[in-house]
């Protein structure tokens, strides 16, 4: 953008010790739009005063953050593609990120997978070809959800490292079967990010039935292990929580990555990072049904 008198004059008073005039000078760069970030970049590396570059990365980051919360709402009021909405939550990491790398990568995987299949294979056949591609040919890796590693929750990294944890595992998982047209969902059950194959062609004769009976068995995106409808009532009976037939009702793609901005956002608990975790806070409540 070209600088003009306002934007120079508004430059001059980013290095304000007042915070109240800041902060107007703040809003109204703003305002201009992403167009400024290349002048606010070119002046970041001009200044040699550690406070104003922090300044200006904020500000920075404000704009990048104003574009987020606009394509999350289109992605809410519009198709809600899972990948599209991890790569938004990746987004917030890596603002200038180019995704090109990693479609073509889902692409090869999507692909890998789609010529390994066929209509003549049970569920279950179906899985161990998903899961044989992801974890052993594609050499994917688990690691338990751990807030000291804020990029296991970003699809991208996950996808450049072959290295995630059960959600980012399990959008990845989700992901190649929307591509496929594989009826393999993420289901609500405590404390766990877990996967059911949902039976497309179940009947509910009685709607009183456990609602699980629709769902021919479960997988855990952390490495593929498959389980049994008497693994997961095990696990239910170890919690000590009744298996209510709502924890086994289908997760849209909103709540998934509702989710996962809510467990994104406790990797930044610290005072210099809380902005974060309040930003990825309000861009899950943006999220709300």
């Amino acid at each position: 953008m070209q600088e003009n008198k306002e934007i120079s004059a508004l430059f001059h008073l980013i290095d304000d010790p007042d915070e109240e005039v800041f902060s107007s000078v703040s809003e109204r760069i703003v305002s201009i739009g992403r167009a400024i970030i290349p002048n606010l970049e070119n002046l970041w590396e001009t200044t040699p005063d550690q406070n104003v570059q922090e300044r200006i990365e904020m500000i920075i980051h404000k704009l990048h953050f104003r574009d987020l919360v606009e394509e999350f709402t289109n992605w809410k009021n519009g198709s809600c593609e899972l990948l599209q909405g991890a790569l938004l939550a990746a987004r917030y990491r890596y603002p200038e990120m180019n995704t090109t790398t990693t479609l073509q990568e889902m692409e090869k995987i999507r692909r890998n997978i789609w010529l390994e299949l066929n209509s003549y294979l049970t569920p279950l056949e179906q899985v161990n070809v998903i899961t044989g591609i992801l974890y052993s040919y594609y050499k994917l890796k688990g690691n338990e959800v751990a807030y000291d590693f804020p990029e296991d929750f970003l699809i991208n990294k996950v996808i450049e490292q072959k290295k995630g944890n059960a959600i980012t595992n399990g959008i990845l998982y989700l992901i190649v079967c929307e591509l496929l047209d594989i009826p393999i969902k993420a289901i609500n059950i405590p404390k766990q990010f877990i996967l059911g194959y949902f039976d497309i062609d179940y009947n509910f004769p009685n709607p009183e039935r456990q609602k699980s009976e629709k769902i021919n068995f479960y997988i855990d995106p952390l490495n593929g292990q498959i389980y049994s409808h008497k693994d997961v009532e095990n696990y239910f009976k170890r919690i000590s929580v009744p298996p209510t037939a709502s924890y086994f009702r289908q997760l849209s793609n909103k709540r998934i990555i509702q989710h996962l901005l809510e467990e994104y956002s406790k990797c930044f608990t610290d005072v210099a990072n809380l902005y974060k975790k309040n930003d990825l806070l309000y861009l899950a409540k943006l999220l709300d049904d």
